[in-house]
């Protein structure tokens, strides 16, 4: 069997051309993975960077939703995106604000590249993590400092007898403390502390010295990286707010919610969530910080990933839920909406797109609160 897979991602919108590198720091699970986004300098002609870099991630991807079954399956295609690989960081002396990005179940590094590039482009240095607790669709390490061999990490699912709470708590937790890994390497690089990437991609990690700001990070995931971003602020008081995409609140522990004091988005789709998880949404005791919460019309679950832009051959569409709004408008709601949010609350200056620079159609698909509840939190 043959696929040929492709990605149509839009255009940037931001004022900055964006490259991408892939980090990889120490030996083993214990160390940090993640594809960084950053605002550039690059020469016309660049390389494009790949979405994706192993053909293992895509397979596992499609397998773990039962699309093929084989490993006898070849794939053709290596989609692109609008983003150059390993281009210089942008010159100058300014601090770049910074956010770490957790992605959904059986997900990977890349699979939210569109909103991480748009991100990038306005600005941010975007860390999408690859989390190593069995919950992307594949990832891997080396196993050994002198003779390194790449070890495969797959999806861990729930079995019979399990509990799937503790399991997924588990897992959380695990991926919260690789966010605040993330956020600690790169302050080791931010001082001009030697680190060294396993991945030898050819970006310096050297040029982000002295152009980090600390004082403006956020955390942001979807589904069960939405919780996590939300448990991490838990963990790191380096984090100064969250915005979470559709999040999955069943892994995340009653104990949790009044520890949860920094502003929060929820940006919601409108099929994935029930109304008893939009109240546990709705519990979250941030005390006087903003907690806002809205949806987005016509939008699925994968609206907010990559997915809404793949194509793959020889595949029912339908098992890709993009839900009826236009992925595009989507994109450039949950964009705006953040941006937006991100610059209120880490204090950022200049113009980003607002809300009312939306067309009336888009304005038309963003409900405040939510319509399981009949309630607004805009």
């Amino acid at each position: 069997m043959e696929l040929s897979v492709s990605l149509k991602c839009p255009p940037l919108s931001g004022p900055h051309t964006v490259s991408c590198t892939d980090v990889m720091v120490g030996y083993g699970k214990e160390g940090s993975f993640f594809r960084l986004f950053y605002p550039c300098s690059s020469a016309p002609g660049g390389q494009h960077a790949l979405w994706v870099p192993r053909e293992e991630y895509v397979r596992e991807m499609l397998r773990n939703n039962n699309i093929i079954q084989s490993d006898a399956v070849k794939i053709h295609g290596q989609p692109m995106l609008p983003a150059t690989w390993n281009d210089p960081f942008v010159s100058g002396k300014d601090r770049k604000p910074l956010i770490i990005f957790s992605h959904g179940l059986g997900g990977f590094r890349t699979i939210y590249s569109s909103l991480c590039m748009e991100l990038a482009s306005y600005g941010f240095l975007v860390a999408a993590i690859e989390h190593r607790d069995g919950s992307a669709c594949a990832s891997y390490y080396f196993s050994d400092m002198s003779n390194p061999i790449k070890v495969w990490i797959p999806l861990r699912k729930v079995i019979p007898g399990m509990k799937e709470f503790y399991f997924r708590n588990y897992q959380l937790h695990q991926r919260a403390t690789e966010c605040v890994r993330a956020v600690q390497i790169l302050r080791e690089i931010d001082i001009g502390k030697e680190v060294a990437n396993m991945l030898q991609s050819g970006f310096v990690l050297q040029s982000l010295k002295d152009r980090i700001d600390f004082s403006r990070v956020a955390v942001m995931g979807h589904s069960f990286g939405g919780a996590s971003a939300m448990l991490s602020l838990t963990k790191d008081d380096t984090f100064r707010c969250v915005v979470a995409l559709d999040p999955w609140m069943g892994p995340l522990e009653d104990t949790a919610y009044p520890n949860i004091q920094k502003p929060v988005l929820i940006i919601n789709s409108e099929t994935f969530q029930t109304a008893q998880d939009v109240k546990k949404m709705m519990r979250l005791d941030t005390g006087d910080k903003e907690i806002k919460i809205l949806t987005v019309l016509g939008s699925d679950h994968e609206n907010q990933s990559d997915f809404a832009f793949l194509d793959v051959s020889l595949i029912d569409k339908s098992l890709f839920l993009r839900g009826t709004i236009d992925p595009q408008q989507c994109l450039e709601i949950n964009v705006t909406t953040t941006l937006n949010f991100l610059q209120k609350h880490l204090d950022i200056a200049g113009k980003f797109p607002s809300l009312e620079d939306l067309n009336e159609d888009m304005r038309a698909h963003i409900f405040p609160g939510s319509p399981l509840l009949k309630s607004s939190k805009l």
